[in-house]
């Protein structure tokens, strides 16, 4: 029996909409379709993804169960080109239409993909992935700024975690779009505003995850490029663990998801604190125990025997300097004697060859009244005044000229 059609007076219930939709639906049984796997997630063994075609922005989601996923490839993922073999099904409690793929193989990289990996290999060819060329984040920046969708769960996650872990963090956020056509010119506009400002020490650009095609517009070039030249380190925070898009490459850093950028960017002021503490501690303990160690050498050294008395000093060097005094009054004595005996001998020797001790032996020196010594009888003619110096004195005398004949000189070797 054929159903009533549907008017404004008798309306069909949505069980019986839903019940025409499966049973039409039903009737397509299993067909081939081909498409580009723009996501692929796993959950519970089950593959969740979507098919989008090859030249029209058209895409349908897929379920994958378990029992067909272990008869697939194993190299099956995202960005790959695929045909299915599927048979569409209809969910009348929740009104929803699901495929299920009962057969799926693999035809090459898709078109999108393709591009990305050809991008990847240039930019790589360039040393924009470089580990080199990547900036170091500040440990503490003073202003970090943020490229995010305006009001997005990216945003809440950053803000909160960072403010969690640094309460006097600063931001300035930037909203832009982070997918769709006004990604690209969005976030670069905002880049180049975040760069341009000297109080930025850090950019974040951060998304919450999302298929393979949202995500395409972080692998555009110009937003890579831009972000290579940028003179501000760049946080790549798009998506999950699972998401890589290029900017994740070019980035300065990568971090999973906008939490773990947060946490990679403001250091954790409880962890510091107790960094501090605990260095605070070790140099205490290294001071303590320097001092105690000097403490304990001073104590070694005073209890010496050379320190625990030191009048020892004092009484050894008393009796060496007592010997040194008797033995320096001996030598000073000795010496005095030998050299007063020495000064007797010359003084007696001084005498003995003095003409004075000559004059005392009766021997005389006769001089003429120029002062001159008369030597010969030649030197004294007739008539000379003459000066005869004797041992008590002096006599004048007149010479007579030589004498016919004199007493013989004594020789003083006679005495």
């Amino acid at each position: 029996m054929s159903p009533q059609p549907a008017t404004m007076e008798a309306p069909w219930p949505v069980a019986e909409l839903g019940a025409r939709l499966r049973e039409y639906i039903d009737r397509l049984g299993t067909i081939w379709i081909e498409g580009e796997i723009t996501q692929w997630g796993v959950s519970g063994g089950n593959v969740y993804g979507k098919l989008k075609d090859l030249e029209q922005d058209a895409t349908v989601s897929f379920t994958i169960w378990s029992s067909v996923r272990s008869k697939l490839p194993a190299t099956l993922s995202q960005g790959d080109r695929v045909v299915a073999l599927v048979k569409v099904n209809y969910w009348v409690k929740g009104g929803t239409l699901t495929v299920q793929v009962m057969q799926m193989k693999q035809l090459g990289l898709g078109a999108l993909l393709e591009r990305i990996e050809q991008l990847r290999a240039q930019l790589g060819a360039e040393g924009l992935f470089a580990p080199e060329r990547k900036k170091r984040l500040p440990f503490l920046p003073g202003t970090i700024g943020l490229i995010t969708g305006k009001d997005s769960d990216a945003e809440k996650d950053v803000l909160r975690n960072a403010q969690l872990r640094w309460p006097h963090v600063r931001f300035r956020t930037v909203h832009a779009a982070v997918q769709g056509e006004r990604t690209v010119p969005e976030v670069l506009s905002a880049l180049a505003t975040l760069d341009a400002d000297p109080a930025v020490e850090v950019i974040i650009i951060a998304r919450g995850g999302g298929d393979f095609q949202n995500l395409l517009g972080f692998s555009d070039e110009r937003i890579l490029r831009a972000v290579a030249a940028a003179t501000t380190p760049v946080v790549s925070a798009i998506g999950h663990e699972a998401d890589r898009p290029l900017l994740d490459e070019v980035a300065d850093l990568r971090a999973s998801t906008p939490t773990d950028a947060a946490k990679r960017v403001v250091p954790d002021l409880a962890e510091e604190l107790l960094r501090v503490d605990q260095a605070r501690s070790r140099l205490s303990q290294r001071v303590t125990s320097l001092i105690q160690n000097e403490q304990e050498r001073i104590q070694q050294l005073r209890s010496r025997p050379v320190l625990v008395d030191g009048g020892w000093i004092v009484d050894q060097r008393s009796q060496e300097l007592t010997m040194l005094v008797a033995r320096g009054d001996e030598l000073a004595v000795r010496r005095v004697g030998d050299e007063l005996a020495l000064v007797e001998r010359l003084c007696a020797q001084m005498r003995a060859l003095s003409p004075r001790a000559t004059l005392d032996r009766g021997y005389a020196i006769v001089q003429g009244a120029d002062g001159g010594v008369v030597r010969t009888p030649s030197d004294a003619p007739d008539g000379r005044e003459l000066v005869v110096s004797l041992s008590g004195g002096r006599l004048a005398a007149r010479s007579l000229g030589p004498a016919a004949s004199a007493p013989a000189v004594p020789d003083s070797r006679d005495d």
